[in-house]
């Protein structure tokens, strides 16, 4: 009888716990979820960036889709200057080929990229080719916006569409006329920054907040242990190196860009008229306001008839015009948008409504001038 007992006390046990637990993860389930993020994903180290190349060069072996050098007197140009370099004499000469297009090349440096790097570069017709399948490009030389070459980009051009036309029809997807060429460039000169000597370190926000850069702040000397971050603006937070890291900045970077951070945006509402797409962010809130939505919708038809004189008159045939003017009023009636606490009452308030996206922005912007919206509205 006492294993009996000590049997069924056992499973109430087990019972409290498995409910003790389910409890828990129901109150996990319904707690709000916040978007916390890493360091390293919401702000950037100054200093570490890439830095943007371009350069001008030329493309051939096109099949006949080149630059026509009659129109672009700046690729015949080109072309001879590279002919002389090669040995080759070409003034005073009427070049007409079609197989060769003047390009822009575009690249970014990444940071810290040693001499030998291969990089992914972009080209582009800079004529009137019509493109560039099948091209390969010169040596090119990149420069910065110091006007110093970093690196020498040559190779065939893969292009993500294509053109084929005949006498009377001709289809075109993508574009031709644009190309990359991976690993295509090749560093020729490094940029000089000795990260390992820094003895402060800058974060740059990518969306400035201020207390988003305090959040870090704190986070981040709770994790040194003492106050070597300080928020210096919205968008920057400066951090001393600390002692226990003097000589190792990489290991301070690694543990800094792993912390976690929730981010705080300021209420806003994003619209793009164009295409009609609104975007609020998770703290838009709005008073209660009342909101009437009506259509005024005018149609216009228009069915002239001709107008036939009798036989043997002496009147002309004419067009008479005849129009039909509607004019036809959807009225609504006034709805009330309540009180909102969370983003899922406001846009049900919203939808209460009955109406399309492109309506509810002037709905929006109509509520925002009434005071009633406390959030900041952007038009793209």
């Amino acid at each position: 009888m006492r294993k009996i007992g000590e049997m069924i006390c056992g499973g109430f046990k087990r019972l409290a716990l498995l409910g003790a637990a389910a409890a828990v993860a129901a109150t996990t389930l319904l707690a709000p979820v916040h978007a916390a993020s890493r360091i390293k994903d919401i702000a950037d180290f100054e200093g570490i960036r890439e830095n943007q190349l371009i350069g001008y060069g030329l493309v051939v072996g096109l099949n006949g889709t080149g630059d026509s050098l009659n129109n672009s007197p700046f690729t015949q140009q080109s072309l001879q200057a590279m002919l002389e370099r090669l040995g080759v004499n070409t003034r005073n000469i009427d070049l007409n080929t079609n197989t060769v297009a003047a390009v822009m090349v575009t690249a970014n440096l990444p940071p810290f990229s040693t001499q030998g790097t291969r990089i992914d570069v972009n080209v582009s017709a800079l004529g009137d080719s019509e493109s560039l399948q099948g091209g390969t490009l010169l040596v090119t030389p990149l420069v910065g916006a110091d006007g110093e070459v970093y690196a020498i980009a040559q190779g065939s051009i893969a292009i993500g569409g294509f053109s084929a036309q005949a006498d009377a029809a001709s289809v075109v997807r993508g574009v031709p006329t644009a190309g990359r060429i991976a690993n295509g460039g090749l560093v020729e000169r490094e940029l000089e920054f000795k990260l390992a000597s820094l003895t402060t370190l800058r974060l740059a926000l990518r969306n400035p907040d201020l207390t988003t850069a305090r959040r870090i702040a704190l986070s981040v000397n709770e994790l040194i242990g003492m106050p070597t971050a300080e928020p210096l603006d919205p968008a920057t937070v400066r951090i001393d190196l600390p002692q226990q890291y003097d000589g190792n900045i990489v290991d301070l970077l690694t543990d800094i860009e792993q912390l976690i951070v929730e981010p705080d945006l300021a209420a806003r509402i994003v619209i793009d008229e164009n295409s009609g797409i609104i975007v609020m962010g998770q703290d838009v809130k709005v008073s209660m306001v009342a909101v009437a939505q009506g259509n005024l919708t005018v149609t216009i038809a228009e069915s002239p008839q001709v107008s036939q004189p009798l036989p043997f008159a002496n009147g002309q045939t004419a067009v008479v015009p005849r129009s039909d003017v509607t004019v036809d009023e959807e009225g609504s009636k006034l709805a009330i948008v309540p009180q909102t606490v969370t983003l899922k009452q406001l846009v049900d308030g919203l939808n209460a409504l009955g109406i399309g996206p492109r309506d509810m922005i002037s709905i929006l912007q109509a509520i925002k001038a009434a005071g009633a919206l406390q959030a900041d509205i952007e038009v793209l």
